[in-house]
């Protein structure tokens, strides 16, 4: 059985496929770094990874479900210098296009779907009580050529008899002086019948990116991987997600209170469900 294994990190603007993207532009459309929908000649939908912006006002399917979305136009590996110069904004509430209806803060934001708010850039978010005398530190406009330059990597060990692992990551080119959080997608968190809320990776599940730029984390959590087939299957971990909190707020047994874009923006991520590998026990 393996019991340690260090992944590479894909840096990305996505968390689910809906909203399609956590980053907008200032034109309202998703700036999407991750899996892309596209239609085949024959009507089926295809997922691929891939760089795009894509129209807030794409098909939305059901929860769990597929559909093209509106391509505005590609962006290429690399990206020109107005595409770098590319502003970035939080999505508005309600979020566009948005098809997960967990509620991310039940206790917090009970109510998240009555809330309006529209898109902000990230250096200009209203930031809860934030005095200007009392300095702010994310004050030029985030763009996406900085974004694109996170890069990070995950050793996952098992300890304590197979009970628990070690999580330990390293991060490089994230946005400096700011906060991030990392989030657990867990089993349970992808159900069609029913999505929970996605949890912390650990409490706190915070770090402060220094001033170049670079962060580090660590967790340890009990039973992480249950076996697939086991009744508590699924509490299994199956993505590691890097945050960044464009509020530069922590939401304890929360990651965010409106989630997905409003609050809490994915930049690195594994590009798919991971950690087949591990089994752990209670």
């Amino acid at each position: 059985m393996t019991r340690s294994r260090t992944y590479e990190l894909s840096m990305t603007t996505q968390g689910p496929l809906y909203p399609p993207s956590e980053v907008m532009n200032a034109d309202g459309h998703f700036v999407v770094i991750g899996g892309i929908n596209r239609a085949r000649p024959n009507g089926e939908v295809t997922t691929g990874w891939g760089r795009a912006l894509v129209a807030a006002d794409s098909v939305l399917p059901p929860f769990g479900a597929n559909a093209p979305y509106r391509i505005i136009r590609e962006l290429p590996p690399e990206l020109s210098a107005a595409d770098e110069e590319m502003v970035l904004c939080t999505l508005p509430l309600p979020l566009p296009c948005s098809n997960y209806t967990a509620v991310m803060a039940p206790e917090q934001q009970p109510d998240p779907f009555g809330v309006v708010r529209p898109s902000y850039p990230f250096h200009q978010v209203p930031i809860p009580d934030l005095q200007p005398e009392d300095g702010p530190k994310v004050t030029a406009p985030v763009t996406l050529g900085q974004w694109v330059k996170a890069r990070g990597s995950l050793t996952v060990t098992l300890v304590e008899q197979d009970t628990a692992a070690d999580f330990r990551g390293e991060f490089q080119g994230l946005i400096p002086n700011s906060l991030y959080t990392v989030m657990a997608i867990r089993r349970r968190d992808l159900d069609p019948d029913g999505p929970s809320h996605p949890s912390p990776f650990g409490v706190p599940n915070v770090f402060i990116a220094d001033e170049e730029g670079n962060g580090s984390y660590h967790a340890r959590l009990p039973d992480p991987f249950p076996a697939p087939d086991s009744p508590t299957a699924g509490n299994r971990i199956v993505n590691f997600v890097v945050l960044w909190m464009s509020y530069q707020m922590n939401y304890g047994g929360a990651v965010g209170h409106h989630g997905l874009g409003s609050d809490i923006h994915a930049q690195l991520r594994l590009p798919g469900p991971g950690f087949t590998e591990f089994i752990t026990h209670a």
